[in-house]
C-alpha cells in the first residue's frame, strides 16, 4: 500500500501513518514532511470512502485503523466524527479529499515540509 519505508521497520511506519490519519481527521490539517503528506493522502481517502459507505462492517474496518481518541471541544472520537461530521460532507465528491500544500524546509535538517489537509 505504501511506497516509501522512511527508515523504519513496518510496526513503525503502520504506527506513525496511524497517528497521521487521526491527526488529520481530528484537526482538519498537519504539518508533516512532504513524503508523509504524500503518502497519506491514500490512507486519509481510504478512512473517508469508508466513512461515507457508513454500515457496520465499515465503521469496523475505520476502527481497527484508527487510535481511540476523543476531541476535546466536541467530545466526540475520531470515529464518530469521521463517520458524523467528515464523511457527510465529501458525499457528492468522488475521491480527493485531502490536498498537500508545500511550505517550505525545516529548519533543524532542511527536510521539504508541507500541510496535509482535508479540502
Amino acid at each position: 500500500m505504501w511506497n516509501r519505508k522512511f527508515g523504519r521497520t513496518a510496526d513503525h511506519r503502520k504506527a506513525m501513518l496511524r497517528n497521521l490519519a487521526t491527526s488529520v481527521i481530528l484537526y482538519g490539517r498537519v504539518e508533516t514532511t512532504e513524503a508523509k503528506a504524500k503518502d497519506m493522502r491514500s490512507v486519509v481517502d481510504e478512512l473517508i470512502t469508508l466513512g461515507k459507505k457508513g454500515d457496520l462492517a465499515a465503521r469496523r474496518q475505520a476502527a481497527a485503523y484508527l487510535r481511540n481518541v476523543t476531541d476535546e471541544k466536541t467530545s466526540k472520537t475520531v470515529l464518530q466524527k469521521l463517520f458524523d461530521e467528515v464523511a457527510p460532507k465529501y458525499a457528492a465528491r468522488n475521491g480527493g479529499y485531502t490536498r498537500v500544500i508545500k511550505t517550505g524546509n525545516r529548519r533543524g535538517d532542511g527536510a521539504p515540509m508541507a500541510f496535509i489537509e482535508l479540502v
